[in-house]
């Protein structure tokens, strides 16, 4: 990090992929596609699936990533240096985003319908809006479905540094870096993670004896259409507004909302208005808000998978997570952030919302599971 202005970032540490895929297998996958891999054998552990010949064949995977974009870019280095002819020949089928999801597949051998998904942010929330639709259509039964990414390289930290989107002054105390919807925020700590979802038809759940978490209750989208880095308020309650009538929700039916939540000046004024008009501002004066980025960062397209799986955790466990190093209140972001402490609160319908860079918006309604 020596020529780096930022000099911090959400890293997972004593990784081991080979605990979860052999060592042909990890040598040649991509950290992000590894990462996958992993929380997918923890989704189906959790899920207590076990895949064999009478159901591989059905099982599908959805997932998000930007794959190892940041990578490729380092083979010019060896082009100008030793010449084309020592491109490594495995590069494509390493750091394709593609290979995520072809990862999980070959590991787990499941032959169902195989995805990937980028729209920036928003990716995460996309993939499982999609395995949403899938199911709900009959075009699978079974889905693993959720996002990975792994974007802390040096190339990754530069550029995100250079746009002005990453927190510059969180070197010497990196606990305090991330601060959603203070009025101090600099920008988000950039992270890497993944989060995999098992989804399937309430019918099939039932009949393995599965310990059904959640409803995954609807899905919404829209497109900004206004510009590549500010977001824009209407566009993004759109999404939230789509996914509640998807699901059957009314505004004052939601008990908690996981907020985008970046740690951006402009993002967090942007959401704290888009969820005023998505659910009126008395409703929205009412319902507890927070952002985990406070306490992970903001691992890119993985967000939406990593962050699904913490809103799943609130309904199980009626515990809402705090936004931390919420210390000096913004006039223009008004509402309940869940202030440095998590709280006790009764959770029975939670809004997820992702918004990507470019103006893609993703929003998920889960809400507790009642036969």
């Amino acid at each position: 990090t020596t020529q780096q202005q930022v000099k911090i970032a959400g890293e997972i540490k004593d990784f081991e992929p080979k605990q979860y895929m052999d060592h042909k297998m990890a040598r040649r996958s991509g950290r992000f596609a590894q990462l996958a891999v992993a929380a997918s054998k923890q989704a189906l552990c959790s899920a207590a699936l076990e895949i064999d010949d009478s159901n591989r064949d059905e099982i599908g995977v959805i997932v998000a990533s930007a794959g190892g974009v940041f990578e490729m870019g380092n083979q010019e280095q060896v082009i100008e240096a030793r010449g084309a002819h020592r491109v490594n020949p495995l590069l494509i089928p390493k750091y394709g985003a593609y290979m995520a999801a072809a990862r999980v597949g070959r590991v787990l051998g499941v032959r169902g319908p195989n995805s990937t998904i980028n729209s920036a942010c928003a990716s995460g929330t996309d993939a499982l809006g999609q395995a949403l639709n899938m199911i709900q259509t009959g075009a699978a039964d079974v889905l693993l479905a959720g996002a990975a990414e792994a974007v802390v390289t040096p190339v990754g930290i530069a550029t995100m540094g250079v746009l002005g989107a990453l927190t510059k002054e969180g070197n010497d105390d990196p606990q305090r870096a991330s601060r959603p919807f203070d009025a101090t925020r600099t920008g988000f700590v950039l992270a890497e993670g993944a989060g995999m979802l098992v989804l399937e038809t309430e019918e099939r759940a039932q009949e393995r004896g599965a310990s059904i978490l959640a409803e995954f209750a609807g899905a919404g989208w829209s497109f900004d259409a206004a510009d590549d880095t500010a977001p824009d308020s209407a566009g993004q309650a759109l999404a939230m507004q789509r996914a509640l009538r998807s699901a059957g929700i009314q505004p004052e039916d939601v008990s908690y909302i996981n907020a985008h939540g970046t740690s951006t000046q402009l993002n967090d004024k942007a959401e704290t208005a888009a969820i005023k008009i998505a659910l009126g501002e008395q409703v929205a004066r009412r319902v507890p808000i927070s952002s985990i980025k406070s306490m992970i960062g903001h691992s890119g397209s993985g967000a939406g998978g990593v962050e699904a799986v913490a809103a799943i955790l609130t309904i199980r466990d009626n515990m809402l997570p705090p936004t931390i190093n919420y210390e000096h209140p913004d006039p223009e972001c008004d509402l309940d952030y869940v202030p440095n402490e998590a709280r006790a609160h009764e959770v029975d319908v939670v809004l997820s919302n992702s918004f990507g860079l470019g103006g893609q918006n993703g929003s998920l309604v889960m809400r507790r599971y009642h036969e």
